[in-house]
């Protein structure tokens, strides 16, 4: 079965916030898929965290090299359906990407961020909250 994987909870395993445990055992059956941008929010992420100095750069290339060996779908989304979703949820680009690659997936969505999980469950999305 496939699940779509935003980069809040990506991130949460790769710098093992507390909610790392639970977020492996919730997908371990699933087939993660994203949209091609969460690559790129992955990096922008763990750069934020490296100018807080959350994490130092030896910590950020060991985050780099485990989440190569995250076995993630990338897929295309429809640029138009991703923009009505912003507009009509108030959302910045990069949620909007996540949640139309749920709906053309037709797939549930795993996020930490409560927002986009709102905005995708009146999106239709089905949901998945970290337990």
């Amino acid at each position: 079965m496939n699940l779509v994987v935003d980069t809040s909870v990506l991130v949460a395993v790769l710098v093992s916030e507390p909610e790392r445990i639970k977020i492996i055992k919730q997908t371990e059956n699933f087939d993660l898929i994203a949209p091609g941008s969460v690559h790129w929010e992955i990096g922008n992420a763990l750069a934020a965290m490296l100018k807080r100095k959350r994490v130092t750069l030896d910590e950020v290339k060991a985050a780099l090299l485990a989440y190569e060996k995250i076995p993630i779908r990338f897929r295309d989304i429809d640029m138009e359906l991703a923009m009505n979703i912003a507009s009509d949820h108030d959302l910045y680009a990069y949620d909007a990407y996540i949640i139309s690659c749920a709906y053309e997936s037709r797939c549930a969505l795993i996020s930490l961020d409560k927002n986009l999980l709102s905005a995708a469950g009146k999106a239709r999305v089905p949901i998945v909250e970290v337990l």
